[in-house]
């Protein structure tokens, strides 16, 4: 597995630890391990020109994901095929101002954006009420069970 991280804004990014999130949520999900994908971190004036350019809001957004090559998840028995899932595109001060409101972390927020980034890349999605639940019971299960199995520090 292939995950390339690129931080192009002032913030500090533990690169490895979105690394190790996003092998295991490929593993979880059944992908190739020859599957590639890219995290870039942008400021919000970068994340406002994405917004605009590719959703036609104003604005900076949290995070926004590009899928490559449409893939899907696999199952133990039939993973999916080798490719490139697309990138991820997420803007750390918009999360640290989400965080505070939500009384968590940034960095436990740029976590979950990855998290929900990757699931829409393999196709999930939440616009009706149906893929909503599924999309973030799967989301939640997949952040719980992957800082749950992180040494305390």
């Amino acid at each position: 597995m292939t995950i390339e991280i690129r931080n192009e804004t002032t913030a500090v990014v533990d690169e490895r630890e979105f690394v190790e999130l996003s092998r295991f949520v490929f593993e979880a999900m059944h992908l190739h391990p020859a599957t590639e994908m890219s995290i870039i971190f942008v400021d919000e004036e970068a994340m406002e020109k994405s917004h605009v350019q590719w959703l036609d809001l104003p604005g900076p957004t949290d995070v926004m994901s590009f899928p490559m090559d449409e893939l899907t998840p696999g199952t133990p028995e039939h993973p999916a095929p080798e490719g490139l899932l697309g990138d991820v595109v997420l803007c750390p001060s918009v999360a640290a101002k989400q965080a505070a409101e939500s009384g968590h972390s940034a960095v436990e927020e740029m976590l979950l954006l990855t998290v929900h980034s990757i699931l829409h890349l393999l196709g999930y999605d939440h616009m009706e009420e149906d893929e909503r639940t599924v999309m973030f019971e799967l989301q939640r299960k997949l952040l719980l069970t992957f800082l749950a199995s992180r040494p305390s520090a």
